[in-house]
Formats: C-alpha cells, structure tokens, sequence
C-alpha cells in the first residue's frame, strides 16, 4: 500500500539540522584535536547526522 504525502505535511528532522563544527564540538565536549578532524573531513559545517556518527567522545568517569 502506498500513501501520497505532501511535503508541508512533512516536519524536519532534527538530524538533518545544520550544524557549525565548533559549536557542536562545544556543546558535546569533543576535544580539539577531534574538532580539528571534524573540521578537516566537513568543513565549517555538517548535518547533525554526519557529526554524530563521525565524532569520538572520550568517555566520562567519576
């Protein structure tokens, strides 16, 4: 079964959010070396998708 949906029905989605490169690497405590690859493999910006599946957090103890 198919269903016709009009694009204005469509709500965006947050992974498709463009992001700034520094902004998000300040917001998910990526340390600067890895925004400098981030940096090098996007440019100055990238979907939210693309950072998430592409960025290493070191991860946090107590």
């Amino acid at each position: 079964m198919t269903e016709h949906i009009e694009p204005k029905q469509i709500e965006t989605d947050d992974l498709t959010k463009v992001w700034s490169v520094t902004e998000f690497c300040a917001r998910h405590r990526i340390d600067d070396e890895e925004q400098a690859l981030l940096l090098k493999l996007f440019g100055p910006f990238a979907t939210a998708s693309e950072l998430l599946h592409n960025a290493k957090r070191a991860p946090r103890f107590r």
